[in-house]
């Protein structure tokens, strides 16, 4: 007989919200204190942490992956099939922001997380089996280069260290994760690996105030744990798929940031939890 798997978190620390979503594959906190996330469609959801309520503030027009967010609330969304980073504002006008390098167009630009000086980080998974994906950076003024080898196996969720001085980035086909310093010119060193996660694949990183990294799973539904010496816990199994579903990407949310705020891949759900400690604040740049 099967042994149930040590968890960290019980199903009732879960609570699903926000329903009628077109499968999140991102969620994102802005400094607006609202939850922002992105539906198959392109639909660009406004969500209220507390009770659920959505606007749909824009649309693409094509599907809606990773999101980060600017001081003034602007979102800069990854679309797989529209092969580029959007700009979209609280009006709802949408833009491109980046197609990639001259060299290298974006392929499958799949999530952007900004530095502390308003250098924004693509990751472009490329092909699952291909072994070709990289990671971009994006100057303010929207100059973009490849600044990463580009033979990465499908780089995925990303998250600036707590310290600000390297990019830790999810390779979905390692599968794990993995670490990179970032140098003076905002290139990335060679990358080191953190953690690898046999037969899993992960998605999304969030760090919180004691440099726990915490990784959600694609599949299994899955959130882990990495202590900073190492110790990767299960945070929590859900082995039903009816709180967590593909939980793709995670966010710490709130005026105190202890709720964690899931994307469902595989639902029409947000999923909340509060955590025993609270997320490192993201960096909002004024652009």
């Amino acid at each position: 007989m099967a042994e149930p798997v040590k968890m960290l978190m019980a199903r009732e620390d879960f609570v699903t919200f926000s329903y009628g979503k077109d499968h999140c594959e991102c969620v994102a906190w802005g400094p607006d204190g609202y939850i922002y996330a992105g539906g198959e469609a392109g639909q660009i959801y406004r969500v209220n942490l507390e009770d659920g309520a959505t606007e749909v503030i824009a649309n693409l027009g094509v599907d809606a992956l990773g999101i980060c967010i600017d001081a003034h609330a602007n979102l800069y969304v990854c679309s797989e099939n529209g092969h580029a980073v959007f700009r979209v504002t609280q009006r709802g006008e949408v833009s491109v922001y980046s197609q990639g390098a001259p060299e290298r167009p974006m392929r499958l630009p799949n999530y952007p997380v900004f530095d502390r000086t308003g250098n924004m980080y693509v990751s472009d998974s490329s092909d699952w089996e291909g072994a070709n994906g990289c990671i971009y950076c994006i100057a303010p003024d929207g100059r973009t280069r490849v600044v990463s080898a580009t033979d990465l196996r499908f780089p995925n969720g990303m998250a600036l260290s707590p310290e600000g001085d390297a990019l830790y980035f999810i390779e979905s086909n390692l599968p794990g994760v993995r670490k990179a310093e970032i140098l003076p010119d905002g290139s990335l060193a060679t990358p080191e690996t953190v953690v690898e996660m046999p037969y899993t694949v992960p998605d999304g990183l969030a760090f919180d105030v004691a440099h726990n990294l915490y990784i959600s799973c694609y599949v299994p539904h899955r959130l882990y744990r990495l202590s900073p010496d190492g110790r990767l816990e299960i945070m929590f199994d859900d082995w039903q798929g009816t709180l967590l579903n593909a939980p793709t990407n995670i966010a710490f949310a709130g005026p105190d940031l202890c709720t964690m705020v899931f994307a469902n891949l595989g639902g029409t759900w947000l999923t909340k939890a509060q955590m025993p400690l609270a997320g490192i604040p993201l960096c909002y740049p004024r652009l």
